[in-house]
């Protein structure tokens, strides 16, 4: 693990190790591989709302260099896009289904814009230190072992410029029906659904030395969100 480790960042995965595999990424992206032509409904009755929110408060201006991890369907791929026409927007998945989907649908959309997708693990990312200006993730943690969500965050600041944001949509946990039902899925389908870990990512990721500039709650048809988004 990474030497930046602190006496915060032990605690949360001490904490947080509930019988997540390490192994997990590749039944993931089997999972989402084979689920990309129907996941856009997801997208749409529970996340879209939580996409609006991270455009509001990411502060992304056209001529950055944007990423986007976990692009999933795409839809906020797009938003992304749609305002930085001149700059560049660059987005990963683990899942390559996931990732040529989002770019065809980028460049018919977008034709001028400066597009590419790609299959990645964002535990180990393909970029040199400090090369962008912003950092977006939506949904992904959840699906990371303790050890694998440190290791995730480090990256992002790592290929993130210095005073660079990070914006994190996480799954809420402030409804307890929501949270009960949640807890079986992830039992029943780890590798899809995962766990939630909202409630421990704020103190996570100040101890990895990012400053919180934004925390906001949305809700969408009963499912709950948290943007977040924090200065490097």
């Amino acid at each position: 693990m990474d030497s930046r480790l602190n006496k915060m960042t032990l605690p949360f995965l001490l904490a947080a190790r509930d019988g997540m595999p390490k192994t997990i990424a590749e039944r993931t992206r089997r999972v989402y591989d084979r689920l990309s032509g129907v996941y856009p409904a997801s997208t749409f009755f529970f996340h879209s709302k939580a996409h609006r929110r991270v455009m509001e408060v990411c502060e992304i201006r056209d001529g950055m260099k944007v990423l986007e991890v976990a692009t999933g369907s795409g839809e906020m791929f797009r938003r992304l896009v749609k305002v930085n026409p001149s700059g560049a927007t660059i987005g990963l998945d683990l899942s390559p289904n996931m990732a040529a989907k989002t770019q065809r649908r980028a460049r018919m959309e977008f034709p001028n814009a400066r597009t590419q997708c790609k299959a990645v693990d964002a535990r180990y990312m393909p970029y040199r230190d400090d090369t962008f200006d912003a950092v977006v993730c939506c949904y992904m943690l959840e699906l990371l072992s303790s050890d694998d969500i440190v290791r995730a965050l480090l990256e992002f600041r790592r290929v993130l410029r210095r005073r660079g944001t990070m914006t994190l949509v996480l799954i809420g946990e402030n409804t307890e029906i929501f949270n009960q039902l949640y807890k079986v899925a992830g039992k029943v389908a780890p590798a899809f659904w995962g766990r939630q870990v909202e409630q421990d990512i704020p103190e996570l990721i100040e101890s990895l030395d990012f400053r919180i500039v934004t925390d906001r709650m949305v809700k969408q048809t009963g499912y709950p969100s948290r943007v977040l988004t924090a200065l490097k």
